[in-house]
């Protein structure tokens, strides 16, 4: 019954929709602990270019799945799926609860629809096969690329580093036949009963507030937070340096263009980002929208998670 699951509540949304400051005030009202949603949040020393809260921005609230990873390593929707059930689970024998804060609309979907791994069995002979070729980003693209030809649906949900969840999908679509977006009853049961709310924004008021971020992300050091991680030997290619802010500061630091250009550019990139979060956003059917320019945002907010 829905009354026994695990009740998680999610504040989600576009970047830059005040996320991040509600959720910490709902979060210290209600005694809660905040697990992070955020992607890039994820990485160590990575705080200008991500807008990670301070510490003094947390008010003391218990903040988890920050700061989790050094940015050399990579890490996969599956990985922070398997990381944060753990957490719930964990903080739920402990009597607290949890409010997810962020916006990796991926992150979101794996937790609230995990996909199921149905009833093929397992092909340990090709699961080593294509863990070997995962090695290589090449191969990466390549099992990705074999996946899309299968089950261009599934494809197109799952990151090219996400390589578990692909290399399962094509075992499944090449053992049944069927692509694996089409199989009965892929979805896997879940402990968790959801409650999620996703911030609203006038689009034109949400690209001012996109170049105001920009712009202080620049003012407080995001060159000089990149030009420190690849002279800590942060390779250019790595997962990490593919976030909005930092892939577009690299050419920047090497002279290609200006500081200029590269604000223009990552604000560009980050209204594209903000279209994709809410279109995404959009197909999920349990998603309630508040305004978070609306004088009673707060309160909204605070109504339909509490």
């Amino acid at each position: 019954m829905e009354s026994e699951k695990i009740v998680c509540r999610v504040l989600t949304g576009p970047t830059a929709t005040s996320k991040t400051e509600i959720g910490i005030r709902l979060a210290k009202e209600m005694g809660w602990d905040i697990l992070c949603m955020d992607s890039m949040q994820i990485y160590r020393r990575m705080n200008i270019g991500t807008a990670k809260p301070s510490a003094d921005e947390m008010q003391g609230v218990c903040h988890h799945m920050l700061d989790i990873c050094e940015p050399t390593e990579n890490y996969s929707v599956s990985n922070y799926r398997e990381d944060a059930e753990k957490l719930v689970y964990e903080l739920a024998k402990q009597g607290r609860e949890v409010l997810f804060v962020g916006g990796t609309a991926l992150y979101l979907q794996a937790m609230m629809h995990p996909m199921g791994m149905g009833q093929v069995s397992a092909n340990p002979k090709l699961r080593e096969e294509l863990k070997r070729l995962a090695e290589t980003q090449e191969g990466k693209k390549g099992i990705h690329e074999r996946l899309r030809k299968l089950d261009p649906v599934t494809a197109e949900r799952l990151p090219l580093n996400d390589v578990r969840r692909i290399i399962r999908a094509i075992e499944v679509s090449e053992a049944t036949g069927i692509p694996f977006s089409e199989q009965p009853n892929r979805e896997a049961s879940t402990d968790f009963g959801w409650k999620v709310v996703s911030t609203a924004m006038d689009r034109q008021h949400l690209y001012d507030k996109i170049n105001e971020r920009v712009a202080k992300m620049i003012q407080t050091g995001l060159k000089e937070e990149v030009a420190a991680l690849l002279e800590e030997g942060v390779p250019e290619d790595a997962q990490s340096m593919q976030g909005l802010g930092y892939k577009e500061m690299i050419p920047c630091i090497f002279g290609e263009y200006t500081i200029e250009d590269a604000a223009e550019k990552i604000c560009l990139g980050t209204r594209h980002y903000a279209k994709r979060q809410m279109t995404f956003l959009k197909r999920e059917e349990r998603m309630q929208y508040v305004d978070t320019e609306s004088p009673a945002a707060y309160e909204e907010v605070r109504r339909l998670l509490v």
